[in-house]
């Protein structure tokens, strides 16, 4: 377990997120940021602060409550980045990135709540896969074949386990 708020790695990765979407909406007109650019905001700022509020409480259901709230706003920002794409406020590779990566938070926070679960019931558990720094990929032009669904039934069915 971490010993430090920033030692939680996926911490970092949703505020990189959040400050990257933040700046996105900065640039949009008033009405966009108004209807779209607040929400994505919020939503993708809610995933680290929900994550850092979980890391504050003691009792392991509160953690992993808050865990879950932090899920919640990842699917709420997956949400927001379709509908800036579909509006043309972001391109829709950009928003596909995104939620790729928001994905990943998701299933990062899926392990953190199987550890929390693992050490409130005295099993020990093993990490389930192998830790390695990202790898950032340059992807110049999308396949004609790239879907332009940021949620499938994958998605949805790791959740009900």
């Amino acid at each position: 377990m971490p010993t430090a708020l920033e030692d939680v790695r996926v911490l970092k990765n949703a505020e990189q997120i959040a400050d990257a979407i933040y700046k996105i909406a900065a640039r949009w007109d008033d009405f966009a940021r108004d209807v779209v650019g607040k929400q994505i905001a919020r939503a993708a700022d809610s995933v680290g602060a929900n994550i850092a509020e979980s890391f504050g409480r003691f009792h392991f259901g509160e953690k992993i409550q808050f865990l879950y709230y932090a899920r919640g706003s990842v699917f709420e920002t997956k949400y927001w980045l379709n509908r800036a794409a579909a509006r043309e406020l972001m391109l829709s590779a950009d928003s596909q990135s995104y939620a790729a990566r928001l994905t990943e938070i998701a299933r990062q926070l899926n392990l953190y709540v199987s550890s929390l679960k693992g050490q409130r019931s005295g099993e020990i558990t093993v990490a389930k896969t192998i830790k390695e720094n990202p790898v950032e990929y340059v992807v110049s032009r999308l396949p004609d074949d790239f879907p332009n669904v940021l949620f499938d039934e994958t998605d949805f069915a790791w959740l009900e386990s």
